[in-house]
């Protein structure tokens, strides 16, 4: 297709398959060869030829290319176990097709020590509005992941999927395989295998046997799919591990990438870039635990939790409260993205990890700590979080050393935050936004650069300015408080520091996110207007040859997508609608794949296996971490699942390189405004606003 011709050798290439329907009456057909550009990568032995029987299945390996494993009197759902991979990934896929069966009903795409994905392929026996799917293990698991039902169980063998509110009805005759699961069970028993699936009372399958039979190899890498990490819900016999917890369910939409299983993973990320003591019921990352728990400030106060800012190991506060205000703005702006998604919940408790330490760090009324770790010294260790020693100094602005810049940044995510959460916990909703009155009437009344105040983050994330800071900050405490005084400042900041012209939207530069929002509040031909130009002049913008709108080398990605974001809800106000939707959507797309290959980590065709990003590079313990995985040239030991790395230069050139910090290098503020406008382009999916 257009969208996967390149290729780079050595990866496993896992995106095409096929189902096959022969005579029954037949010998099952063999693959007796597969040419990949005239090179023959297996060889020329079939499958299985033997008359169908009763005997149990016959798993048959391919060299390098294909094991299918066949089960009589028909059909099954063939796997592909490529060598170093931890989760099996499907190379070639053989399915024939016998109605009753288990392991033809419940299609198993991939399997692991521990844990199965399977995909439920139904004919639907009669029409109806709505459906509830029974279905029994043969064995006690641990945990169901599901995505497209909503799940209950009461013995942790049976359970019941029942349908979302927009694919209950179903046809007679169609059939149904939009449901799907992952089922967790102990690594040390054999596989579950599924007994009885009954549709609406009607039993669509016999008991079956084990839905693979093949070796499974278990390394610390693993291939991405395109599968969506569903959510976790998880049982009494134990916890699923590898997914975003909670009850989710991933619509799937006319769209040409997943945008469900963007958020999904995009989320993933972030629960990678957790500090702190890490809750035993809500951690989905295997390879992260508890770390810098001994992260204090001059005086003893609690500092854990918040958010690693990147491949590394620092916690900046500047760029850690940009990224907060923006994915609650979108929680808060396109609740529908993220709950189609099956991911609302996830999403606000992300938030909150942020929210929770800035809470924390706001100590004083006038004292807020902007750092903690020291930039040099971890950028000097390449290892786990978990592992770290070195000295990790905390800083802090006051009246005497200022940071308007810091601390109004910080008070518009926390206004943000305490929207998000005014109907699901008024009294956090309420500690919240307190916080951020302080934090704005400190960043009013002691105004001053941060980086000037904390050395070293001018070392980092140096800040330009923070008049745009103020009047962002006004502007979110305008919305959430309705007290014109704060719209009367931001109006008068936005005169006074000319925020009326834009060059780009990031943590260091908030005024086109002033311009729509003070336009989206006011409905003033003065701010309309700002925003349009800004948004006119990225369409105008001459783009790489590939399409990506290219502000800045460093991060390019996090730049086209910050920019899409904000056009997306100028966009929303009318303002050039078709122009601007299409801008954001080909940049995203940029992203996710339309040259080729994915700059999603875990995601898509072809996508970055060697991110500049420390805890996932590292192997599990107690193999060594250091800087000989660094300069490892293999792919990281854990799949990254959901990082956006920086992107390719302006001439669409891109090396996946651990080495390469600038093109490489995965951040929370990246994530931020790609997530936002995935759960934007989403939201307009599901109404049929999508171009």
């Amino acid at each position: 297709m257009s969208y996967n011709g390149a290729q780079n050798a050595g990866t496993v290439f896992n995106t095409v398959g096929f189902n096959v329907w022969y005579p029954s009456s037949n010998a099952f057909p063999a693959i007796t060869s597969v040419l990949f550009n005239g090179v023959n990568v297996c060889s020329a032995t079939a499958p299985n030829t033997a008359a169908p029987s009763t005997a149990a299945p016959v798993t048959t390996v391919l060299p390098t290319a294909v094991t299918v494993t066949t089960k009589p009197p028909s059909p099954t759902t063939v796997n592909t176990v490529p060598p170093s991979t931890a989760a099996p990934t499907t190379v070639a896929s053989v399915t024939t097709r016998a109605p009753g069966s288990c392991s033809t009903v419940a299609s198993v795409s991939s399997a692991w020590p521990g844990g199965l994905t399977v995909t439920l392929i139904i004919p639907v026996p009669i029409s109806v509005t709505s459906w509830n799917i029974d279905i029994t293990f043969s064995a006690t698991i641990s945990g169901l992941q599901v995505w497209n039902a909503q799940m209950s169980t009461t013995n942790n063998i049976q359970f019941r999927l029942t349908n979302m509110n927009y694919n209950g009805a179903q046809n007679a005759g169609t059939i149904f395989n939009s449901v799907g699961f992952n089922v967790a069970y102990p690594a040390a028993n054999p596989s579950p295998t599924i007994v009885s699936v009954v549709f609406n009372g009607i039993n669509v399958c016999s008991a079956g046997v084990a839905p693979t039979t093949g070796s499974v190899v278990t390394t610390t890498q693993s291939q991405a799919g395109s599968t969506a990490a569903p959510a976790s819900v998880t049982t009494s016999a134990g916890a699923a591990t590898s997914t975003v917890p909670s009850n989710s369910s991933v619509t799937p939409l006319n769209t040409k990438y997943n945008y469900a299983e963007v958020i999904t993973k995009s989320l993933l990320f972030y629960y990678v870039q957790r500090s702190g003591r890490l809750p035993t019921n809500d951690n989905p990352i295997p390879y992260r635990s508890d770390s810098a728990l001994g992260d204090v400030g001059q005086n003893g106060e609690d500092l854990t939790g918040g958010y690693y800012d990147a491949g590394d190991f620092v916690k900046f506060g500047f760029p850690m409260a940009f990224m907060t205000t923006v994915v609650a703005s979108s929680v808060l702006d396109y609740p529908l993205g993220y709950s189609s998604a099956g991911q609302l919940t996830n999403a606000r408790n992300m938030v909150k990890w942020a929210s929770d330490y800035f809470i924390k760090a706001h100590v004083a009324p006038n004292k807020l700590y902007g750092q903690v770790g020291d930039g040099h010294a971890d950028h000097s260790y390449w290892g786990r979080p978990e592992d770290m020693t070195m000295a990790r100094p905390a800083s802090f602005i006051s009246t005497s050393n200022p940071g308007s810049d810091l601390a109004g940044e910080t008070a518009a995510a926390l206004a943000v935050t305490s929207m998000i959460f005014s109907q699901v916990n008024a009294t956090y909703s309420a500690i919240c936004l307190s916080h951020a009155k302080n934090l704005y009437t400190f960043a009013k009344q002691y105004q001053g650069l941060y980086s000037s105040s904390i050395s070293q983050a001018g070392d980092f994330y140096r800040s330009s300015g923070y008049g745009d800071e103020l009047a962002w900050a006004a502007v979110w405490l305008y919305r959430a408080t309705q007290d014109v005084a704060y719209l009367n400042d931001a109006k008068a900041y936005y005169n006074q520091y000319g925020l009326g012209g834009a060059g780009e939207f990031s943590w260091d530069s908030k005024a086109a996110g002033v311009q729509v929002m003070l336009a989206k509040l006011t409905n003033d031909p003065t701010y309309i207007n700002a925003i349009k130009s800004f948004c006119d002049s990225k369409v105008n913008q001459p783009k790489t040859p590939k399409g990506l709108l290219f502000i800045s080398q460093w991060g390019a990605l996090r730049h086209a997508s910050n920019i899409a974001y904000i056009c997306l809800q100028a966009a929303d106000l009318g303002i050039n609608s078709l122009a601007y939707r299409k801008l954001a959507q080909q940049q995203i797309h940029y992203a996710l794949g339309d040259t080729g290959r994915s700059f999603v980590c875990g995601f898509g065709t072809n996508p970055p296996v060697r991110s500049h990003h420390r805890s996932s590079s590292c192997p599990n313990k107690p193999a060594t971490c250091d800087w000989n995985t660094y300069n490892s040239p293999a792919p990281n030991a854990h799949i990254l699942y959901g990082a956006l790395v920086g992107g390719p230069d302006s001439n669409d050139n891109y090396d996946d390189n651990r080495q390469n910090y600038v093109t490489n290098e995965v951040a929370t503020d990246y994530n931020a405004g790609f997530q936002a406008a995935v759960a934007a382009l989403q939201t307009l999916a599901v109404n049929g606003q999508l171009i």
